[in-house]
């Protein structure tokens, strides 16, 4: 591990730059309660920003343990090569211009790379990046104006760009920043180094993270490794899909398994939870930070409308969270407080009857929130403080805490709209111990995010990491069932031939009904390449002449299918071969239907998964049909994984596999290994 403990927790800073933005860096140091030594370096400037400055590094009174480089990016690479020298902690780089401005100054990789050797040994941030934000100990590598306040616990924030960390800062929805980290391009310390630190100080509660691009798997596997051992978790935000999948258009898996589904499976498989929105990350950062993960999804929601109650529903519907139906105790002591009008049901519509009744709200919710309930959430919005009086609110929140000690379980105040929750009313909430939910649909994602973190699951086994691209050939379709067959993939009996003669004679071989496909063409059924339950040694000729191949493979045509699935694996470099389970043959395009996991997925993953299709009521047995042979399928899954390991390919499909009551068979394949297919 490199000085970055160093760098997050300075106790000296030095500025290098004359310019505004190095003057922002000491005004926010300043600002921000920075109570160590700052020396800013200037060749030609007696002072900046009023403070004594130094001609050159080799002048400073002591190795600093952290420095801002804000000169252009020739010069950065010499500072930073003087101050690894003087033995600093560490340095943030600003400049751009560096790997990722390749394309327009064309010498960007020979730049990083000089920077990288100019630094040695030192830790670096960036370059590209404003730096870094301490609100624990008033340390602020940072060149701009920032929304944050010191805090004495909170959670940490690292995004791969500056100007969204600037924007994250600005929340005013009473979350408490402890760390703010911009990575910039990632030249030396990436995402998951930087992730590991903060996870290390104890004053951190929760970590999220904002992500262009994962660039080392191993270290993100070993951050999240770390975090489930400190118990802390984490929660992304992930953008952006690879070119790598997007030019992958030779199968249906390349479309399935795109980078989006890999990051999910990648972030599922560590623990780690994702959001789709920025508003999203707070809020589930607000939970987390409060609450912890949720430990299961039972959410019990008050409120004192019945609009409110069913848009609270409605939100929720189509997520992983559940309204449990009350029990007879609830109904009773609910009867109790409430009398005969009102309806009790969760969510539960209390109406206003109790309204300025301190002790019948607290009684109200503390009889909703069973043992079994994960959090219960009262819908309270405030009314705007420049022209109305939030009062009476004060009661309900009382009530609410009052609730959550009686019943000991975790309690939230849930703002419909983001701006009737306050500020300074959602500080005071956390300081009770209750979550504050700034707006609906982002409460929502968060409790259903949290609900996932928390439940149990194993340590994931270790990804199989893509090895580098090759030159690149598409195996025949029996070049490839033959390969898959090596390590345990069932296929039918089968023949090559040339000519439609040799066809049928392969067929009268193998045994009648046979299926013939015309070999060499990657979506046979749309080219009129393949012809299906051929019972006669003529019809296998005739069907032979009508293809657009002289080549063709003769297979045994297997019945008792009660569905097709599709089997696949991508490689993507950016998270692992994503290994896709789908509805197969023509529902593939039809129905958005499929799952995606990473390789290797031990048995019990690959079940859970086919669980979650909707394919999966076929191959229970749907309205009295045969139930398939799971176990077929799962053996079947674990072999294509085995395959996957030994060769590394760049592609697999098997679409579809033919699941009946007596196993599953593969009754088309393709392989693609390498890159590039002709």
């Amino acid at each position: 591990m490199r000085g970055l403990d160093r760098l997050l927790r300075p106790h000296s800073i030095a500025v290098v730059g004359g310019g505004g933005w190095c003057a922002n860096v000491i005004e926010q140091c300043r600002k921000i309660g920075f109570s160590g030594e700052i020396w800013p370096v200037h060749p030609r400037r007696d002072t900046v920003a009023g403070l004594t400055a130094y001609a050159d590094i080799d002048s400073l009174p002591n190795a600093p343990d952290a420095a801002f480089v804000g000169v252009n990016r020739d010069a950065t690479i010499e500072v930073v090569g003087q101050l690894s020298a003087r033995g600093a902690g560490g340095a943030v780089c600003f400049a751009s211009g560096f790997r990722e401005a390749q394309q327009e100054t064309g010498d960007g990789h020979a730049k990083q790379e000089a920077l990288l050797a100019a630094a040695g040994d030192m830790t670096i941030l960036g370059p590209n990046c404003y730096g870094m934000l301490n609100y624990l100990d008033g340390a602020a590598l940072w060149p701009d104006q920032h929304g944050g306040v010191p805090v004495e616990r909170g959670v940490a924030l690292i995004t791969q760009s500056s100007n969204i960390a600037i924007n994250l800062t600005m929340q005013n929805r009473g979350l408490p920043l402890a760390y703010v980290v911009t990575a910039g391009n990632q030249a030396q310390t990436g995402l998951s180094e930087i992730a590991a630190a903060l996870l290390r100080d104890p004053r951190v509660t929760a970590l999220g993270l904002h992500i262009e691009g994962i660039d080392d798997l191993r270290g993100f596997e070993a951050m999240a490794e770390a975090a489930r051992t400190l118990g802390k978790p984490i929660v992304a935000l992930k953008i952006g899909r690879s070119d790598q999948a997007r030019a992958a258009t030779v199968s249906h898996t390349a479309s399935l398994a795109g980078s989006d589904a890999g990051a999910d499976a990648l972030l599922a498989r560590l623990g780690i939870g994702r959001v789709r929105s920025l508003s999203g990350l707070l809020e589930t950062l607000k939970l987390l930070h409060v609450t912890g993960p949720l430990s299961s999804p039972r959410i019990a929601s008050m409120s004192c409308s019945g609009g409110e109650a069913s848009l609270i529903a409605d939100t929720a519907h189509g997520s992983g969270l559940v309204f449990p139906p009350l029990g007879e105790r609830q109904r009773q002591a609910l009867r109790t407080v409430l009398g005969p009008k009102v309806a009790l049901a969760n969510p539960l519509d209390y109406h206003t009857y109790i309204w300025n009744d301190e002790d019948g709200l607290g009684r109200t919710f503390a009889a909703m929130m069973d043992a079994d309930l994960a959090l219960g959430v009262v819908v309270l919005d405030f009314p705007r403080a420049d022209r109305c009086s939030a009062a009476d609110w004060t009661r309900v929140i009382r009530a609410v805490a009052r609730a959550g000690k009686i019943s000991g379980r975790p309690m939230a105040i849930l703002a419909s709209l983001a701006e009737l929750m306050p500020e300074e009313v959602a500080q005071q909430i956390i300081e009770l111990g209750i979550v504050p939910f700034s707006g609906l649909s982002e409460a929502v994602e968060a409790m259903d995010v949290a609900a996932e973190l928390g439940r149990a699951r194993p340590a994931p086994m270790p990804l199989l990491l893509p090895r580098p691209g090759e030159a690149g050939t598409t195996l025949s379709e029996a070049e490839a069932k033959s390969s898959l067959a090596a390590h345990g993939v069932r296929i039918p009996a089968a023949e090559r031939a040339t000519g439609a003669e040799a066809a049928a004679t392969a067929a009268a071989r193998i045994g009648f009904p046979v299926v013939l496909k015309g070999e060499g063409i990657a979506h046979k059924t749309e080219a009129g390449a393949v012809a299906l339950n051929l019972r006669s040694a003529g019809a296998v000729a005739e069907a032979a002449r009508a293809m657009p191949s002289e080549q063709f493979l003769v297979e045994q045509m297997v019945t008792g299918t009660v569905a097709e699935l599709l089997i696949g694996v991508l490689r993507d470099p950016a998270h692992g071969y994503v290994l896709t389970l789908a509805s197969g043959g023509t529902l593939t395009e039809l129905v958005e239907d499929s799952v995606s996991l990473l390789v290797p997925s031990p048995p019990e993953a690959v079940r859970e998964a086919l669980g979650r299709l909707k394919l999966f009521r076929l191959l229970c047995g749907y309205r009295g049909a045969p139930a398939a042979d799971i176990e077929a399928i799962v053996s079947a899954v674990m072999a294509v994984q085995s395959y996957v390991q030994a060769a590394h390919p760049h592609e697999i499909e098997i679409n579809p596999l033919l699941c009946g009551p007596h196993g599953a068979v593969a009754a088309d394949a393709l392989i693609r290994i390498g890159d590039s297919h002709d």
